[in-house]
């Protein structure tokens, strides 16, 4: 059963204040009116606690917690009425995340598999060419290993990445990871036979459209299972090939140029 969980978080613009910990730590002084004994009930170092009220209270519109020293009492910590306030609402919006949730967890696998699908179309980046898939086989090297994803259509993309970018990954047979290849590492070659080349990647298909410009043309070639690979090559190779829409073509890749991606 797959259980879905989230951690709400402040945000100042790009700055990350913190979350769940920290409210309660607010909470807390509410509650204690003092700075240490609301940091024991939280697991915050003194100075750790008043580090993150020190910056809750820079960037918010008004005081969070105010410091009164001396008197007969000592002095001690309060919670504003701003600071009040953003507990409840805090705590009210993580109520309603939990509650939402809960609802998600309760949603069919297919319906799981849609939100994974959502996730990566969220995915931004400057290559071309995305092609989701599974992890099939995981080739140990002493430096690098050989990674090979199994893409819509029954196709099959061999990656060459780091050892090290395998293990923080996680990649493993059966996890799921997108493969990024820029268009101009696609090179384009009329299939033949007797074509031998030590490109890993050798994917066959059909030029679906050709977009010529001044220098280069752009080359999209649909592979069987309906998946499209983004090619830029240079005028002169179209001429040399020959090159035309519908004309069957094969996109070649070498396996240092496939970059993987994982959304989790």
């Amino acid at each position: 059963m797959i259980e879905l969980k989230g951690l709400l978080s402040l945000h100042a613009g790009e700055r990350h204040l913190g979350g769940l910990d920290r409210i309660e730590l607010l909470a807390s002084i509410g509650q204690t009116g003092s700075i240490s004994a609301a940091a024991r009930a939280v697991g915050m170092s003194y100075k750790g606690a008043w580090d993150a009220i020190d910056a809750m209270n820079n960037l918010s519109d008004q005081p969070l917690v105010t410091r009164t020293a001396g008197g007969r009492r000592g002095g001690g910590t309060r919670l504003t009425a701003r600071g009040q306030r953003l507990v409840e609402v805090f705590r009210a919006v993580d109520a309603e995340q939990q509650r939402f949730l809960r609802q998600l967890g309760a949603l069919g696998d297919a319906s799981l598999q849609d939100l994974q699908l959502l996730r990566r179309f969220m995915l931004k980046t400057s290559a071309r060419n995305h092609l989701s898939g599974t992890v099939v086989a995981v080739h140990r090297g002493a430096v690098n290993d050989t990674i090979e994803l199994d893409v819509q259509g029954g196709q099959r993309i061999v990656a060459s990445i780091t050892c090290e970018s395998t293990r923080q990954l996680g990649l493993a047979p059966g996890r799921a990871a997108v493969a990024l290849i820029k268009a101009s590492s696609v090179l384009l070659a009329v299939p033949d036979p007797a074509l031998k080349l030590s490109a890993r990647n050798q994917l066959a298909g059909t030029l679906s459209t050709l977009r010529r410009g001044a220098v280069n043309a752009e080359a999209s070639i649909t592979l069987a299972g309906g998946a499209v690979i983004v090619a830029v090559v240079t005028l002169g190779s179209v001429d040399a090939l020959g090159l035309a829409p519908g004309q069957a073509v094969v996109a070649i890749i070498k396996a240092s140029n496939v970059i993987l991606g994982v959304t989790d």
